[in-house]
């Protein structure tokens, strides 16, 4: 029975950690080009939520709800880009900072005036089968936040290691100036990161909308803030290091207050997580120590 419970709850934590990942993955892209905290990618988050379930409300397909989520968030991250902060670039960094915070502040009271402060349910089923693990049964809504992860994860690492491109991101990651001096198309690689980091979020919205079964005005809340803490937990501008920081934290959230009912508060065990990273190895998990 025990071990029953174990597994559920460290299955559930895989979970959690995989949707924390998908959100936090283009917060770190973003922060490797530009050197700025995207905190409006929480408000892009919601924005996907929310474009998905209408969609799927309007025509009943999960694949076109994901399309269009992908769609418009991609599109919404490069107007983002290019009207917020490609003009603040030239101010100090706290200055794109303010303008991501008001960004992401009035895409959650759009959404609340465009979708009313009520809780939507997002009924939809996934194309997965259910899995049995001796007496545990893994539901379809684990199974697509699994698979979703996996591929995303898969398709990136193909993209940032194996492709030209991935190479002229890297390039631009460690050096703008030098990189366009070069002939890397920075103005591309940074809308490029927009849109895959804008498109990640959107399919982290509607996996987090059908697992919880609920779309809200507020939901990227929580999220903008976690974020923040786990690409300092995994090293800044590092998508590695902001992956496991966030898989470690799921299972951490799961494990250590669902399964061993450690009395510690859920949504700041990221920032107890962070604190510690900054006092131990200020350059996170997987970061490079500033020279």
């Amino acid at each position: 029975m025990h071990m029953d419970l174990f597994l559920e709850q460290l299955l559930n934590g895989l979970a959690v950690g995989a949707i924390y990942a998908l959100t936090t993955l283009g917060l770190a892209l973003v922060y490797g080009i530009l050197k700025i905290l995207h905190v409006a990618h929480a408000g892009v988050y919601s924005v996907g939520a929310y474009v998905g379930l209408y969609v799927y409300g309007a025509t009943h397909s999960l694949a076109l709800s994901v399309l269009g989520a992908v769609a418009v968030c991609a599109c919404l991250g490069v107007v983002i880009e290019k009207l917020v902060y490609f003009p603040l670039l030239k101010y100090p960094p706290y200055v794109p900072l303010i303008g991501s915070i008001a960004v992401f502040i009035s895409l959650e009271e759009l959404i609340r005036l465009a979708a009313g402060p009520d809780i939507h349910s997002f009924p939809a089923d996934l194309p997965f089968p259910s899995l049995r693990l001796g007496h545990l049964m893994v539901s379809p809504q684990l199974m697509g936040v699994y698979v979703t992860t996996a591929v995303v994860l898969v398709g990136l690492w193909f993209l940032t290691s194996k492709t030209e491109f991935g190479l002229a991101m890297r390039a631009a990651s460690q050096d703008m100036e030098v990189a366009s001096s070069l002939g890397v198309n920075s103005p591309l690689v940074v809308s490029m990161s927009f849109v895959i980091g804008s498109a990640t979020a959107a399919l982290a919205g509607i996996l987090v909308g059908i697992y919880y079964n609920q779309v809200y005005p507020t939901m990227g809340a929580v999220p903008a803030y976690k974020t923040l803490a786990l690409i300092v937990v995994g090293g800044m501008g590092s998508v590695p290091g902001a992956v496991l920081a966030s898989l470690l934290l799921g299972l951490a959230e799961t494990m250590l207050i669902g399964y061993a009912n450690v009395p510690l508060p859920r949504d700041a065990l990221a920032f107890i997580a962070m604190i510690a990273v900054l006092l131990l190895r200020p350059q996170g998990l997987l970061g490079r120590r500033a020279r």
